[in-house]
């Protein structure tokens, strides 16, 4: 979330600290990065950025085996900037391995049921994510209180995403 009262970057640092050994997080801020509304002149599935944010956002998806996005749930929908970030790439997305980590007051179900039909669309690798819910596993600061159940969720993922990278590099023969 970009909103000035997030606490997604709370729950993101959370997640990160639950990576396995050996898997190295690269946070990404969509505040920070600050993509304007996609303003790129040409189509994104052509690869032609006229615009430097657009390169370095394509240069930092690039640079990354799989993502996690952690997201909140607005109106049972994913948030406007997630969507916008999204758009700005097509062929940096064909392929990656994603995953959700959504929260909400009901465990962002509908956001990630309706982000699931963008990340398809644009070709990612999607392994079943988590969800995290207000007043049961997280504090409305962001303050997370996960359980057993939560963290195996996100153990799982991350081993879903692990093998996803595995699976989709060549062999070390097709080298």
């Amino acid at each position: 979330s970009t909103r000035p009262t997030r606490v997604g970057h709370r729950v993101a640092s959370w997640v990160s600290r639950q990576a396995p050994a050996g898997v190295e997080v690269v946070d990404i801020d969509l505040r920070e990065l600050a993509l304007p509304l996609l303003d790129e002149p040409e189509m994104p599935s052509t690869g032609h950025y006229a615009h430097e944010h657009t390169r370095r956002w394509a240069a930092l998806v690039n640079g990354v085996d799989a993502i996690v996005f952690v997201m909140p749930e607005y109106n049972r929908g994913y948030n406007a900037a997630l969507k916008n970030a999204i758009d700005y790439l097509y062929a940096e997305w064909k392929g990656k391995p994603v995953a959700c980590v959504g929260y909400g007051w009901s465990g962002a179900q509908y956001a990630r049921s309706a982000l699931r039909q963008t990340l398809d669309r644009v070709g990612m690798v999607v392994v079943e994510g988590s969800s995290l819910s207000f007043d049961k596993t997280l504090d409305t600061d962001g303050t997370v209180r996960a359980d057993k159940a939560s963290e195996a969720e996100v153990a799982t993922m991350f081993a879903g995403l692990s093998a996803a990278v595995l699976d989709g590099r060549p062999s070390p023969e097709a080298r």
